[in-house]
This record gives C-alpha cells, sequence and structure tokens, in this order.
C-alpha cells in the first residue's frame, strides 16, 4: 500500500483515489476506529482499516453480503482492496438519511416503519445465517475489554459511570445462566449495532430505507437490538412520557410486551463489549 505524508485520511484518500475515480470525502462522525469515506457523488462509501485490523472489515464484508441477499435493505459489498499496509472495504449507499439526523416529530412519524423493519430483520431464520453474536461471545468480549481497561466511560449509562467496570460486569455476570436461558429459546438475527445513525430513513416519506454499520450481524437474543434502540432513541425525545409512549409504540408495531429487566441487560452490556 502506497501512502503519502500526511494524515491517515489524507494517506486513504489518496489511496482510494488510485482504484476508484471520482474523489473521496472523509466522514468525520462514527466512533468504530476506522478512517471512512463517502465519494464526491454520493453512491459509496469506503472503510479502511491500518493493518492488523482487516479481520474487522472482512468480517462486516461478509456480513454486508448476506444480508444484502436476504432481502432486508442494506448496503451491498462493491470491492475489497486489501495488502499488506491494511484494507478497504467499499460498498454502495443506502440513500437517505439517518434516523438520528431528523426532529423527534420525524422520528415519530418514522417511528412504525423502524418496528417494522426490524420485526423482518428478526424474523429471518437463524438456520440461514452463518453468524453468530451470541452471549456468550459477547460475555467474552467484555470480560477482555474491562480487563485491558479499556471501556469508555461516556458509552456507560450515567449512572454507572462511576462506578468501577469490574463491579458492572460482576453484576452482569450473576445473570449469565438465565439470560443464556432466554437466549436459547429466543435467538433471532441482529443487527449487533442497532442505533439511530444506523437505521436510513427515505428523507421525503420518513419510511424505512435501509440498515448500514453491518459488522456485528449475527444470531443472538432480540433483546440486544431492541435495548439499545429503544435507549438511543430515548435520547430523540423531549420528555420521559414520550420517551414511553414510543416504547409502548415500538412494542404495538413490533409485536411484543416488553420485558423491562432483560432489556436493562443487554442495555448495561453492550458498552463493556467496545475498546
Amino acid at each position: 500500500m502506497i501512502f503519502v505524508s500526511g494524515s491517515p485520511h489524507h494517506e486513504w484518500g489518496f489511496f482510494l483515489a488510485q482504484h476508484h475515480s471520482g474523489g473521496w470525502e472523509p466522514v468525520t462522525n462514527g466512533e468504530s476506529g476506522a478512517y471512512v469515506f463517502r465519494s464526491a457523488d454520493g453512491s459509496r462509501f469506503a472503510k479502511c482499516v491500518p493493518a492488523g485490523q482487516q479481520d474487522l472489515l472482512v468480517r462486516e464484508r461478509d456480513r454486508v453480503g448476506w444480508l444484502s441477499a436476504s432481502g432486508i435493505s442494506g448496503p451491498r459489498a462493491l470491492d475489497w482492496i486489501a495488502d499488506a499496509g491494511g484494507g478497504c472495504l467499499v460498498t454502495s449507499a443506502v440513500r437517505g438519511v439517518p434516523a438520528d439526523s431528523v426532529s423527534a416529530g420525524e422520528l415519530q412519524q418514522a417511528w412504525p416503519s423502524i418496528a417494522e423493519a426490524v420485526r423482518g430483520l428478526h424474523a429471518l431464520p437463524t438456520k440461514d445465517c452463518p453468524f453468530t453474536r451470541d452471549l456468550r461471545q459477547m460475555f467474552v468480549t467484555a470480560q477482555d475489554v474491562v480487563a485491558r481497561r479499556a471501556v469508555n466511560p461516556d458509552f456507560l449509562p450515567v449512572e454507572q459511570q462511576q462506578t468501577p467496570p469490574t463491579e458492572l460486569l460482576d453484576r452482569l455476570a450473576d445473570q449469565l445462566r438465565r439470560r443464556l436461558r432466554q437466549e436459547a429459546a429466543d435467538t433471532v438475527v441482529c443487527h449487533g449495532d442497532l442505533c439511530l445513525p444506523n437505521i436510513i430513513l427515505d428523507p421525503g416519506t420518513l419510511d424505512f430505507a435501509g440498515f448500514v454499520d453491518l459488522g456485528r450481524l449475527g444470531r443472538a437474543d432480540r433483546y440486544a437490538d431492541i435495548a439499545l434502540l429503544l435507549a438511543n432513541a430515548r435520547e430523540a425525545w423531549n420528555d420521559e412520557n414520550r420517551a414511553i409512549a414510543a416504547d409502548d409504540a415500538f412494542a404495538r408495531g413490533y409485536g411484543i410486551t416488553l420485558d423491562a429487566d432483560r432489556q436493562q441487560f443487554y442495555l448495561h452490556l453492550d458498552p463493556l463489549t467496545w475498546g
């Protein structure tokens, strides 16, 4: 891989330009640690990682390919560029706007479509999904992140930010056997990082347009998705009553009676798996 002097974004942009014409613009938002670019015409995205992290993109590439063949709307893998210096995954863009960029009123309008889309994803046959993000795997990841003292306190609920991560993990470990039984009885195909930025909406109709950022897609307890989505959406509502109403509306549209304890377990586990 040929690098030029300057910032990593400049180096990766130069590398992309050698393989794909049309110009590339850096995307500065996102927390994955990868360098993300959008083509000048908005039709493609590229995610680039340095040497040693290509496996992360290979996993995402394979999941993008699987989901695009499943009938659920999302990006298509267009190119995979890799050598000793790193790798880049080029995908088609899902046309629309991220669900976190619309107003609370617009999100409320989009909410039934989002619930239906999540239900459709979770209805995919698990026997056909070759990927897993099961609870045992998530918990091992959390143990590693906590052991390395790599937990980002900003990802934790406010009320947990002053609590040592080892104590937070111990609380979850006490529930692990029961949660594993629940997962065994209720495994679905999950997005794995189901937050509003990863849900794209049609800007005209505000209907669901597609899921993006699929690197964690796999078989898991449905609450791994539901807990994260409802907590993330809660930040968009103006008051607690509106948030409760939105949770109820999601539950009706999805077709479920929410289990608050199970929801809380996965909401508290997820921040410990990033790092």
